[in-house]
């Protein structure tokens, strides 16, 4: 397994992946089965317990694949989003694949009612970026909803089509000014830099990996480290920690110095983080679908 990344890897000693039988030792190997998010969000921990670290999150309507659970109320998973391997809450997903999403939330965050009325008291929510299947669209008092296919009802002109894409990545990282910094976070209620990024990056057609040091692999082409090479959106990478430049003075992150999503000076950053012993160490312009 020494080649394989264990955050994207469904490998225990007891159990793994079927489709990686031959590649790693498991005691037996299992399909998994398909399953979506129908909580607002799903920690995914990398242990079974509340108290574990939190590597990341799943948004509402996520697909993943439950390899295994135990008596607690956990399931050992795999999200479909960027393929990352955890511990989530049982109760936070249906088995079964379900409608296909329709529609994406494009809205920084939006109420699943109950009917089509936002005086009834929501019972769920959902953030930038989850998926939706709508099954129809109704109008109530001069406002419309779409219907989803478990019956709930979201305010209509907080969806776009699924497949509608943003063009500006920083455009949508600005949407999140002031959200609270959160390790292992990814939705509006709180998340950490690479959250932020692939959210933004995904809102746009790119499909990013989870973590700021797979992405400073595997996503574009390297750039000049001259601040005045740089464009809006290109991605600036230190050791652990990734950021969007703004515009020629200025670059957008979520970082645990202000803990939120923030904007900062390009020379003020550098030398701070620099201060702190991490150095600036590449960046990277990303081509967006055309």
């Amino acid at each position: 397994m020494a080649d394989l990344d264990p955050r994207l890897t469904p490998a225990r000693p007891d159990l793994a992946a079927r489709h990686l039988e031959g590649r790693v030792v498991a005691e037996r190997f299992v399909d998994g089965t398909p399953a979506r998010i129908v909580e607002g969000l799903a920690p995914l921990r990398r242990a079974p317990r509340p108290d574990a670290g939190l590597d990341t999150e799943a948004l509402f309507g996520e697909r993943l694949t439950v390899y295994d659970e135990d008596d607690e109320g956990w399931a050992w998973v795999q999200l479909a989003r960027d393929g990352y391997v955890g511990w989530i809450p049982s109760s936070t997903y249906l088995k079964g694949e379900g409608a296909r999403p329709t529609h994406k939330v494009a809205a920084l965050r939006t109420f699943l009612y109950p009917g089509p009325s936002i005086k009834l008291p929501p019972l769920g929510w959902a953030s930038l970026g989850a998926g939706v299947a709508v099954v129809r669209e109704t109008e109530a008092n001069g406002r419309r909803f779409a219907v989803t296919s478990e019956g709930r009802a979201i305010v209509a002109n907080h969806l776009v089509p699924v497949d509608a894409l943003e063009r500006d990545p920083v455009a949508v990282a600005e949407r999140f000014l002031g959200t609270p910094y959160l390790w292992g976070g990814r939705s509006s209620l709180g998340l950490d830099c690479s959250g932020l990024v692939q959210t933004a990056l995904e809102a746009c057609g790119v499909a990013a990996p989870r973590d700021a040091d797979q992405q400073e692999t595997a996503l574009g082409e390297p750039v000049d480290l001259d601040p005045r090479a740089w464009r809006r959106g290109d991605l600036m990478f230190w050791p652990g920690h990734v950021a969007l430049v703004r515009d020629e003075t200025t670059f957008l992150h979520a970082n645990g110095f202000m803990m939120a999503v923030g904007i900062e000076r390009i020379d003020e950053g550098l030398a701070r983080i620099e201060a702190s012993g991490s150095p600036l160490r590449a960046v990277k312009r990303v081509a967006l679908p055309a």
